[in-house]
Parts: structure tokens; C-alpha cells; sequence
């Protein structure tokens, strides 16, 4: 068990920083690129509605490991997009405290989920309600490991509406915390089961998930749906 704990979490984690320690990259927030990234559309130049998730690896040495995401709508005719994060300062649910496809410590955001028009306008609402029940949404609900974090907060919402049909990459490390010391927990649609012991290990397992196996934040594991591998701090690869 130990050899596989190497050579499954450890060896990835380990290739990860080293990659991570090469980079050229910003000293500090200050230092850092906050801009939109270019990759959403002007909000006008459409009426539809849409909903789009984000994850961008995060910054300091825990840039070499983990992600931060967040959540973006937009409402029907809306001509401006709305984004939702989870932070560990001040007022933890930030309303478009950054353009919505900011780029994050100067980390270019992976698109993780896209939904626009009639599907996203019945969804927006549900999405809206499960940001307002998001049970750690007061100051003081953050924990930098293993949670509640702002991944933690997405992936609540993602379980919370599963027609969104997607899961966070590997690298979002938080994603498994369950609130409320929840043990079990299988999706409204039954078509993911997650089991975990307050994010620190467990596994997942279902048509969003594939196969996932996650020890102390990481996650390692097969992507079914879309064949490819998740590998611990290095993300998905595959089609």
C-alpha cells in the first residue's frame, strides 16, 4: 500500500513541484496578472443565458498542487456576467470581485463547464440557490486543507445541480470535502456516489466522475465518459 501511495500520489505531487519550481512566475498577489484572459465572449454580443465554470492553478507553492475555481452566469439579454468565488478573506462568497475569466496568480483558467441557452436559463436559478444555501458561507467558513475552501464551495454547487454534468480536475484540492460531516453522499440523479472521510480519503464513482480515489486532497483516477486518466496535482489527460 505504501509503494502504491508513491508511486500513484506521491511521484506525480513530486514531478508537479518540480515543473512548478522552473516556472517563472509572479513573487506575490501584487505582483500578479488579475485580467481577463480572453476567453468568454463580450456578454452583450449575446441574449442567451450561460453558465460557465472555471479552475486556474492558484498561487505561492501550493500553486504546484492545487486549484482555485469559480462560477460564472449569465441571465438572459443579461449584458454583463456574474461571478462567484469562495475566498479564505473578508466576506467568503465574492461577487465579480475579478472579470469573469480572470487570469488567476497570473494562471490562464481551464473552462471546466459550459452550458448557454434555454438549458442554462432553467439552470441559472438553481445554481443561484445553491450558492445561497452554501452551508459555510459566513466569515471564518474557509479552511486552506483539506476544507471547506473555494473548491469546496464549487463542488458543492456541482453536486447540488448535477445537470451541470461536470466534476472539478484533480488538482482542486477541497473538492471532496462533504459539509456538514456528511459521510455518504450520492447525487439527486443517483448517477455519482462519493464516499469520504472529511475529504482526507475516500472515493468517487459514477458517470460525472469515473473512478476516483482521493487521499489527503489528492485525487487520482479514470475518467470514463471522456476516456483519460486524473493524476494528483498534474490534472486530467486524455481526449
Amino acid at each position: 500500500m505504501l509503494i502504491a501511495i508513491f508511486i500513484i500520489y506521491l511521484v506525480p505531487t513530486f514531478a508537479s513541484a518540480g515543473l512548478w519550481a522552473m516556472k517563472d512566475r509572479p513573487q506575490g498577489w501584487s505582483q500578479a496578472r488579475w485580467t481577463s484572459a480572453g476567453i468568454l465572449p463580450r456578454p452583450e454580443e449575446s441574449d442567451e443565458a450561460a453558465i460557465y465554470v472555471f479552475s486556474a492553478m492558484t498561487g505561492g507553492l501550493k500553486g504546484a498542487v492545487a486549484s482555485h475555481a469559480w462560477i460564472v452566469t449569465k441571465a438572459k439579454g443579461a449584458t454583463s456576467y456574474t461571478r462567484y468565488d469562495k475566498v479564505g478573506w473578508g466576506t467568503p462568497i465574492r461577487r465579480n470581485h475579478r472579470a469573469a475569466d480572470a487570469y488567476w496568480y497570473s494562471n490562464p483558467p481551464q473552462l471546466v463547464a459550459e452550458i448557454r441557452g434555454s438549458r442554462a436559463e432553467l439552470l441559472i436559478p438553481k445554481v443561484e440557490g445553491a450558492i445561497a444555501a452554501y452551508p459555510y458561507a459566513e466569515p471564518g467558513g474557509y479552511t486552506i486543507w483539506p476544507g471547506p475552501n473555494s473548491n469546496t464551495f464549487v463542488a458543492y454547487v456541482l453536486r447540488t445541480v448535477p445537470e451541470l454534468g461536470a466534476v472539478l480536475p484533480p488538482h482542486a484540492v477541497g473538492r471532496d470535502y462533504l459539509p456538514n460531516g456528511e459521510f455518504v453522499h450520492l447525487d439527486e440523479d443517483g448517477r455519482d456516489l462519493q464516499v469520504t472521510l472529511r475529504g482526507l480519503a475516500g472515493f468517487s464513482v459514477g458517470a460525472r466522475s469515473g473512478i476516483e480515489v482521493h487521499f489527503l486532497g489528492l485525487v487520482a483516477g479514470l475518467d470514463l465518459a471522456r476516456p483519460g486518466i486524473k493524476l494528483p496535482a498534474l490534472g486530467r489527460i486524455g481526449i
